[in-house]
């Protein structure tokens, strides 16, 4: 049965962008209702948490593991935010171990890439919940209507409103609209939406507003990084070699070993029940391909195993796993914007009072979390309805 909502403003995508948003927004506007639509389970985006239905008591974050800024000091609309998530005991400095693996029986501490470049912290709590954590802030959550496992497929824009129309037929229509998410402003939404016009652009036609024109065509320009990630759960005997008692410890490989074993970086995870997961995160095409077609599950597992058992066979600090473990393949839809970031300047248009956040913007943030921060900050800043 198709329901109609109506709002005075929508927010699509439940990322920390639009987390950020919405709680920096609600807490200058008295905006009477507002909708949050989000395709996933919960907040968080590509700052995600497993909670595992099949395993009890593990909660792995399986996208951003933390919060990697850079241009805290530079930026003072970025800085007061950070100092606000800090003094909130939101966030904290992390000390994890970062190692960079050059080759098969060496290690190396590693000093700067795009994963350790600047300041990492660490969510007190899981991923997903420092997102939920920041809309709660300000009371934001009590006045925001959330629609999870809602994906929308359309977009349109008529007598000065904003109408959306799910996968399955709900109709959500408002004010004004939020994109945090650019799936449906970009060519790659033909594909994964199985649809033959890009939603924006279906909903504002080309030399209708100069803003949305110059928005897309950066877009369309725009690349992206595909990545599957591999939760391995392990069992209670599974530790390190060494003592080790701090939440995360990282591992980065460079691209030599990265095209030999296909794994980018692998992340181990202390839980709160002692337990110590992994998280393996791949951006190697051939084998992303390889497991989204592979039908025989066991043979994915059988070479994760393998090649992670031959990278650390030689390490000091990783023991070998049995190959007995439980794997899970986080597949979603979520890619990491690589070049041709969007200026910022076309981050709202007042005359289809739309507004745009994410990760997907320029600044020294571009493609990670502090991007999708600042860009948020910046559209509360510009921002203006009425």
């Amino acid at each position: 049965m198709k329901v109609d909502f109506t709002y005075d403003l929508l927010i699509i995508g439940g990322g920390i962008s639009a987390c950020v948003f919405a709680s920096k927004y609600l807490q200058n506007n008295n905006t009477n209702k507002v909708g949050l639509i989000e395709v996933g389970r919960g907040l968080g985006g590509r700052s995600s948490t497993r909670i595992s239905k099949r395993f009890k008591g593990w909660e792995l974050n399986h996208g951003a593991p933390n919060l990697n800024i850079c241009n805290r000091k530079n930026n003072l609309l970025l800085k007061n935010y950070i100092d606000e998530l800090l003094a909130n005991k939101f966030i904290k400095i992390e000390d994890s171990e970062s190692v960079y693996l050059d080759q098969e029986t060496n290690k190396e501490n590693i000093y700067n890439s795009e994963f350790t470049c600047g300041i990492n912290y660490l969510s007190l709590f899981s991923m997903s919940q420092l997102s939920q954590k920041i809309i709660e802030f300000n009371n934001s959550k009590a006045k925001i209507d959330f629609y999870f496992e809602t994906l929308i497929v359309d977009l349109e824009f008529n007598n000065n409103e904003w109408k959306l129309t799910s996968k399955n037929g709900d109709i959500f229509k408002s004010k004004c609209l939020i994109c945090s998410t650019n799936l449906l402003l970009h060519k790659r939404s033909l594909k994964i939406l199985d649809i033959n016009q890009i939603p924006l652009r279906k909903a504002i036609p080309k030399n209708k507003e100069k803003k949305i024109d110059l928005l897309l065509n950066f877009l369309d320009k725009q690349t992206y990084i595909p990545r599957l990630t591999f939760l391995i759960y392990t069992n209670k005997r599974y530790n390190y070699k060494d003592v080790y008692y701090k939440k995360n410890r990282y591992f980065y490989l460079q691209k030599n070993l990265e095209n030999k074993y296909k794994f980018e970086r692998i992340i181990f995870q202390l839980q709160n029940n002692n337990n110590l997961g992994i998280v393996i995160h791949t951006k190697n095409i051939d084998f992303i391909d390889f497991c989204l077609k592979a039908k025989d599950e066991d043979l994915i597992n059988q070479k994760i195993f393998s090649n992670f058992n031959d990278l650390f066979k030689n390490n000091s600090t990783i023991n070998q796993l049995t190959c007995n473990e439980k794997i899970s393949i986080m597949k979603w839809r979520a890619s990491q914007p690589s070049s041709n970031p969007v200026p910022l300047s076309f981050q709202f248009s007042r005359q289809y009072r739309i507004g745009f956040c994410g990760d997907w913007f320029e600044g020294d943030g571009f493609g990670r979390i502090e991007g999708s921060i600042l860009s948020a900050l910046e559209l509360v800043k510009k921002i203006r309805f009425n």
